[in-house]
């Protein structure tokens, strides 16, 4: 499974950081790892392996990650502005520990907080937001500085065509 495999090629310092955020947050393990595994599940069915590169596959699955974390932990959380605070913590912890840097990360945290913003103001359709996202995929704008990537507020972002 994918997500074992991530955390078993954590470093034992990573691995510390991950095990104290789900210490102080116990509740959202079990939402977080099913909201992960399905994201992965969705992505490998749609897209092969496509999503694992910088391109606009790779921001579908970042933005439905995050709403389906917020998604599969609202109930845990007690209200949307709660479980959108914790899908930040736990994505902006991944683009912490992960290997990308500079302007795959900064899209990366991009896309993570459309999918947030999604959750926010759909989250009664959750069961349409793969269409949705799809849509928005093929509306993604292609940047190649930070400065791009701020400016783009409601659009998904992506540094390589497919």
């Amino acid at each position: 499974m994918v997500v074992g495999k991530r955390i078993t090629s954590l470093r034992f310092s990573e691995l510390v950081i991950l095990v104290k955020v789900f210490l102080k947050h116990p509740v959202y393990l079990i939402p977080t790892y099913r909201a992960t595994n399905k994201t992965i599940k969705i992505c490998n069915q749609l897209y092969g392996k496509l999503h694992h590169e910088n391109n606009r596959t790779n921001a579908f699955r970042h933005a439905l990650w995050n709403y389906l974390i917020c998604t599969y932990c609202v109930n845990a959380a007690g209200s949307l502005e709660e479980a959108t605070h914790w899908s930040k913590i736990i994505t902006d912890l991944h683009e912490r520990l992960s290997p990308n840097e500079g302007l795959a990360k900064a899209m990366d945290l991009h896309n993570n907080k459309i999918g947030r913003q999604l959750f926010r103001s759909n989250s009664e359709e959750k069961e349409k937001i793969v269409p949705v996202l799809q849509k928005m995929m093929t509306e993604a704008v292609k940047v190649t500085s930070l400065r791009e990537v701020e400016e783009e507020n409601y659009k998904l972002v992506f540094i390589e065509e497919v």
